[in-house]
C-alpha cells in the first residue's frame, strides 16, 4: 500500500477519493480551521493546522511520515473563473507546494487546481521547480463528468513521477475516461425527489435551470435561491415554476460525490464554501486508480526488463533469445496462472493442462526451460 499525505486538504474530497482507491493517507495539512474541523470529523488520521507557506516548517513536519506520494490542491481563488483572475498571495502557495515537493522528493505527487491555473505565472514557476527536481509530468485537464462524476466540472491535474517520462499517464487516463458524460440520473437513479433545479448563473446571459438528465454545472462556493426577478433563459431545461428550487446543501455535497454519511461541520456559509472548493470524491478516486494502474504496470515492466537484463548479462542470451524466454513464460502463465507454488508443482500443473499437452515436445521443453530460468532468476 502506498503511503501519502494531503496538503491544502480542505474538507477532504481529494483524501477521501484516494483513500477509497486504496491509498493510505497518513496525515493531512489544512490551515483553515473550519475545514480542518470538518476533515477531523471524517477521518481517523491527523490533520495538521500549519501554514504551508512556511516551507521549512512544513518540510520538517511532513518528513517523518516518509510519504511515497504527496497530493494536494493549493488555493485557487486568485486565478479561478469565479475570482478576479489576479495572482496574489494565495496563488503563491502553488509555489510553496512545489518547493515542498522539491525538498521531500516523493516518488509521486498529484496537484489539482482549476483548469485555467495551467496558464498562470504561479504554475509556470511550480512547473520549473518540478522539472528541476527530476519529475516527469502528466499535465491534463479532466472533465469530471467523463470520470464518473455527475457534474460538468473541469479541473487541471499535474501528476509527477520521479525520474519518469512526461505524459507517462496520459494514454492510460484517456483510455479510462467515459465516452459519455455522467448525468445525475445515471449516478443516483430515481433516488432524487426532483427532476429540475436552479443554479444561480453568474449573469442572466446564462441559463439557471437544469435537468437531472444532464451533468450538473460546476458547484460553486455560493448557493443562492431562485430570485423573484429571475427572467428565465431560452436554454433553461424547463420554464420556471413553483417546483423548481435551488439544491440544498446536502444535495450539493451529493453532486460533489461525497457520501450521504459524510459529516459536515460549521456554519451553512462555511459548509457551502467547503463543498464548492472540494475536489469531487469520485474524480479524485478516478485519478488515484489511474496512478495505481500505472504503478502496477510500471512495476511489471521493470520486472520484465530486469529479468531480460539478467538473461543477457548472466546467462549470455542474445537480446532476441532473452525476449523468447520471456514470451514463453507469458505463454505458460496464460495457460496456467501461477499461484505462488514452487517450480515442480507449477510444471506438474502445466503438464495436466490440455492446451499445453497439445503442443509439440520441443515447444513444451522450451517452455519448461523458460520457467526454470525464471525461477532461478527470482531465487538468485
Amino acid at each position: 500500500m502506498i503511503n501519502a499525505v494531503d496538503l491544502f486538504a480542505g474538507c477532504g474530497g481529494l483524501s477521501l477519493g484516494f483513500q477509497n482507491a486504496g491509498i493510505n493517507i497518513m496525515a493531512a495539512f489544512e490551515f483553515w480551521d473550519k475545514a480542518a474541523d470538518c476533515y477531523e470529523k471524517n477521518f481517523d488520521h491527523p490533520v495538521m493546522r500549519i501554514d504551508l507557506s512556511d516551507v521549512e516548517n512544513a518540510v520538517e513536519t511532513i518528513l517523518p511520515y516518509k510519504p511515497e506520494l504527496i497530493i494536494g490542491g493549493p488555493p485557487c481563488q486568485d486565478f479561478s473563473h469565479a475570482g478576479k483572475r489576479i495572482e496574489a498571495g494565495r496563488a503563491s502557495l502553488t509555489g510553496s507546494y512545489a518547493e515542498i515537493i522539491y525538498r521531500i522528493r516523493p516518488n509521486y505527487f498529484v496537484m489539482e487546481n482549476v483548469d485555467r491555473a495551467q496558464k498562470s505565472n504561479a504554475y509556470s514557476f511550480a512547473r520549473d521547480v518540478f522539472k528541476s527536481a527530476g519529475y516527469g509530468l502528466t499535465e491534463i485537464v479532466l472533465d469530471a463528468s467523463l470520470c464518473g462524476v455527475p457534474q460538468k466540472r473541469k479541473r487541471f491535474f499535474c501528476i509527477g513521477i520521479l525520474n519518469g517520462k512526461d505524459n507517462a499517464l496520459r494514454s492510460l487516463i484517456e483510455s479510462r475516461m467515459s465516452k459519455h458524460p455522467t448525468t445525475l440520473r445515471d449516478y443516483y437513479g430515481d433516488s432524487l425527489d426532483f427532476e429540475f433545479y436552479y443554479r444561480h448563473p453568474r449573469n442572466y446571459s446564462r441559463r439557471g435551470i437544469f435537468s437531472i438528465d444532464e451533468p450538473a454545472p460546476t458547484m460553486r462556493g455560493v448557493n443562492r435561491p431562485v430570485p423573484k426577478g429571475y427572467p428565465g433563459h431560452p436554454n433553461d431545461a424547463c420554464p420556471l415554476n413553483d417546483s423548481v428550487r435551488a439544491l440544498t446543501t446536502e444535495e450539493r455535497a451529493l453532486v460533489q460525490t461525497f457520501p450521504s454519511t459524510f459529516s459536515w461541520v460549521g456554519s451553512k456559509t462555511d459548509v457551502e464554501q467547503m463543498i464548492g472548493n472540494a475536489v469531487p470524491v469520485k474524480l479524485a478516486e478516478f485519478v488515484a486508480k489511474s496512478l495505481l494502474a500505472y504503478i502496477a504496470s510500471d512495476s511489471q515492466d521493470t520486472e520484465k526488463n530486469n529479468f531480460e537484463a539478467w538473461l543477457i548479462g548472466t546467462k549470455n542470451y542474445s537480446s532476441r533469445g532473452a525476449k523468447d524466454v520471456i514470451s514463453r513464460c507469458k505463454r505458460a502463465e496464460k495457460m496456467v496462472p501461477s499461484n505462488g507454488e514452487d517450480e515442480a508443482h507449477y510444471i506438474f500443473a502445466l503438464e495436466q493442462n490440455e492446451e499445453f499437452h497439445c503442443l509439440s515436445v520441443n515447444v513444451r521443453s522450451q517452455i519448461k526451460r523458460a520457467i526454470k530460468l525464471k525461477t532461478e532468476y527470482e531465487t538468485s
